[in-house]
């Protein structure tokens, strides 16, 4: 038996490059990545004959990596948007082939095809991984098999790779590609490695000490410049080693059953590849309709082209309405049927929706925000399963009425117009599920009524001063003229500031600082390296200043300026089910991140103004999470601090540093609010030392301190994280579960990451629970006082 895996982000990655041809369906969207990725997966298949066929995708969502190491990746442009429009159509396309997706939060796509090799050795089936990454080479062994995807004279190919193969190719074995990137690192992931060791030494090293441990063990034995830079580099190395080791124990279930491979076929295929315009793939295959009408599904549903007027009188005696919001249209539901009103007509439903019938819904913020916009309200919804499922596995971060059903119902539905017959069905399981898991007074008294608060402050939007934002970025343009002006003199030549090339150039060979590894497209000039060099030469602050300044005109002074709408205010988007920790975060674009650090970052917020007549406030709990750290710890020493009102962060320097109060300087101050911060964020040393830019045991020593000053904080750590192991998860002091699975792993570092979260959550998931509870209850008393003032905007604690 044999299982192909693919790497989906890196083989439509490829396709989308490898694909020249402005390739488009008759909408206009662009379809070349998906049309190569098909292309060379139906190459694939025809090649290597898989039994099961399953593809892996990274999450946008930090990984544990991300976590360990801030750098991780940070280098790495986003997605091109011509790439991003496709990734959805790539999915439908791969379920319409009954071919099986796998993500993760928290997880790569390597670290998921890392498990199913493992899993398939386990169980002596071949696997054959499809990528472009050479990092998957480490998976190879006796049953897993790397095709990897090369191009050879302007063609696609695929070179099938084996323990052997890899052995004979590049004198190591699979699992010492750990040990050549420790060394080597990897530009393209930021993964730092050792300073001044590239792939040829790398690969010397590893090909006589086998591992970076044997390699330190033996440093003895080296000389020159390169025994200097692997003693240096220590640390790196085994840091680079976690980062660039594929995590084989991902929490998540491979039912082979599911991934069972058959020629593809059926209605849905042969729709999905008309939709995208494939028609030479279609004749290529033999695909007709007549051949694939039996697949169509027996229990789709038949959506009934009502009307408003013809809701109003179907529900006008009915108890329940089932509700939910699909292309341009509302679907209700009676149980039995599914019927449809054009959004036009909303208004007509009035009625309907001020009236007494229940209303169940998947997805109602959008619904809210349609009918706040038609000025009428909603009364009697009593339950939006969409929230529920957020509280029932807050890990995802795309959810689905026919998932939700698939899930918890055991129940197949090809789309979620089909599944809307099942919606009271699903109301009642999940009801029963919070009420096991202790949530439903969470979610009536907490995360439902606030569904409604961020509907509000969606459409109202916020206002924003375009003639001063267009004003701004001007004087952001005119800074950034100056600043450049001073790097070109100091630099002796006009270049380009922007071109990492050009800049690596003039600081690396031109004023010969220091540099880190140069790669084929030249020295890295990442911030990071970057703030490493700021005291080595003033051009370095200038360049970071340049970067900042021309961040603030791109991303705020020209971005804010295309989101103001045709009311002059900005209608941010507040999302509820995102976050495990249950914060609300914000895009398109993102209000609760606007500059503060520096002067000219704060002057942004001056655009965001008041309506005429009306007034800012602004409500800012004080401390939250330090309260509510002193609270469910029952710290003596913190507890007295807050109800003796003290500066805590004075507090925790004196207790830190073991000196009197008074003799506290800012600087052990800064350092203690870092500490007590770090606390709360589950920090290590290592990030720690990072961010207050001292040495990993003074770290040590502060962490350490802290912990014997505060005993009670001490002893809820260590509860808490006892506690998390052995039932899997962390609640809030409201009922709030956030599941860990990292703590279950094999790594050590993921299981720390783990630990990490479960001192973390109760933290910021009580300081997000009272937040939100804050929010309801000011827009309810605003309500009933009927008061011209309403809330606008939420910024985590205010």
């Amino acid at each position: 038996m044999k299982l192909l895996i693919i790497d989906g982000n890196s083989i439509i990655n490829r396709a989308f490059y490898g694909v020249k041809s402005r390739l488009t369906n008759s909408d206009g969207v662009p379809t070349n990545a998906v049309y190569g990725f098909l292309n060379l997966l139906l190459k694939t298949v025809r090649q290597y004959s898989p039994d099961y066929i399953a593809c892996a995708f990274d999450r946008r969502e930090p990984t544990f990596r991300h976590k360990m190491y801030d750098g991780y990746k940070a280098t790495r442009k986003g997605m091109p948007e011509e790439l991003a429009v496709q990734m959805p159509l790539l999915k439908e396309l791969l379920a319409s082939m009954n071919i099986k997706c796998f993500e993760l939060a928290g997880y790569e796509a390597d670290d998921i095809i890392g498990t199913a090799s493992r899993i398939c050795n386990e169980k002596e089936i071949e696997c054959v991984i499809l990528t472009g990454d050479k990092d998957d080479l480490q998976l190879a062994s006796g049953y897993t098999k790397i095709a990897l995807t090369v191009t050879k004279e302007h063609e696609t190919v695929t070179e099938l790779m084996g323990d052997k193969e890899i052995l004979e190719k590049y004198g190591i074995c699979p699992e010492n590609f750990i040990d050549v990137k420790a060394l080597m690192g990897d530009s393209s992931d930021n993964v730092p490695g050792v300073s001044g060791i590239g792939e040829k030494s790398a690969f010397e090293l590893i090909k006589e000490y086998k591992t970076i441990e044997n390699l330190y063990e033996n440093t003895e034995k080296l000389s020159g410049s390169r025994k200097d830079k692997i003693i240096n580099g220590k640390e790196m190395a085994f840091l680079s080693k976690t980062l660039v080791t594929i995590d084989r124990f991902v929490p998540i279930e491979f039912n082979f059953d599911e991934m069972n491979y058959t020629e593809p076929s059926g209605e849905r295929f042969l729709s999905e590849l008309k939709y995208l315009g494939f028609n030479s793939i279609i004749k290529k295959l033999g695909i007709t309709a007549e051949a694939s009408v039996s697949a169509v599904k027996k229990d789709a549903v038949t959506v009934i082209d009502a009307g408003a007027e013809k809701i109003c009188e179907i529900f006008k005696e009915s108890e329940n309405a089932l509700i939910i919001l699909k292309d341009e249209k509302l679907l209700f539901s009676n149980e039995k049927e599914v019927f449809s009103v054009k959004i036009e007509e909303i208004s007509s439903l009035k009625g309907f929706f001020e009236g007494k019938t229940k209303k169940t819904v998947f997805g109602l913020k959008p619904i809210l925000r349609l009918l706040l916009k038609n000025e009428i309200e909603a009364n009697n919804v009593c339950f939006d399963a969409e929230t529920a499922a957020y509280l029932l596995n807050p890990s995802q971060t795309n959810y689905t009425l026919s998932n939700a059903i698939r899930e918890l119902l055991k129940e197949d539905f090809d789309s979620d117009t089909d599944a809307l017959t099942r919606l009271l069905a699903l109301k009642t399981v999940m009801e029963e599920k919070l009420e096991k898991l202790e949530m439903t007074k969470l979610y009536y008294e907490i995360e439902l009524p606030l569904t409604f608060v961020l509907a509000s402050m969606e459409h109202i939007g916020f206002k924003a001063d375009a003639e001063a934002l267009s004003l701004y970025g001007e004087a952001l343009s005119e800074e950034a003229e100056r600043i450049s002006a001073e790097i070109y003199e100091i630099a002796g030549e006009e270049f380009n500031i922007n071109s990492p090339k050009q800049l690596g150039v003039i600081l690396f060979e031109k004023l010969g600082l220091k540099s880190g590894k140069k790669t084929k497209s030249g020295y890295s000039t990442d911030a990071q390296t970057l703030e490493k060099l700021k005291s080595k030469h003033e051009i370095i602050a200038k360049i970071l200043d340049y970067r900042s300044v021309t961040k603030l005109k791109s991303t705020y002074a020209e971005g804010l300026l295309k989101q103001i709408e045709a009311d002059g205010r900005i209608h941010s988007t507040f999302l509820q089910t995102v976050t495990q920790t249950g914060r609300i975060s914000s895009k398109e674009p993102n209000l609760q991140n606007i500059p503060v650090r520096k002067e000219i970052g704060r002057e942004l917020r001056k655009m965001f103004i008041a309506e005429d007549g009306m007034t800012l406030v602004d409500g800012d709990y004080s401390q939250i999470e330090l309260r509510v750290l002193a609270d469910i710890s029952k710290d003596a020493e913190m507890t007295d601090a807050f109800l003796n009102d003290e500066d805590i962060h004075t507090k925790t320097a004196s207790e830190v540093f073991k000196i009197h109060p008074e003799f506290v300087t800012p600087l052990m101050r800064t350092r203690a609010k870092a500490v007590n911060f770090g606390i709360v964020y589950g920090m290590g040393e290592f990030s720690l030392s990072e961010d207050l830019k001292i040495s990993i045991v003074e770290a040590r020593n502060y962490i350490k301190n802290y912990l014997e000053s505060y005993i009670g904080v001490k002893e809820y750590v260590e509860r808490v994280v006892k506690e998390a192991k052995e039932n899997g998860y962390v609640k809030t002091a409201f009922g709030r579960i956030r599941y860990i699975p990292e703590l279950a792993a094999a790594n050590k570092n993921i299981v720390n990451f783990g630990e990490r979260v479960a001192r973390n959550t109760p933290i910021q998931g009580t300081a997000a629970d009272i937040i939100k509870i804050a929010m309801v209850r000011v827009y309810n008393r605003l309500k009933e006082e009927k008061l011209n003032a309403r809330l606008i905007l939420q910024i985590h604690d205010e």
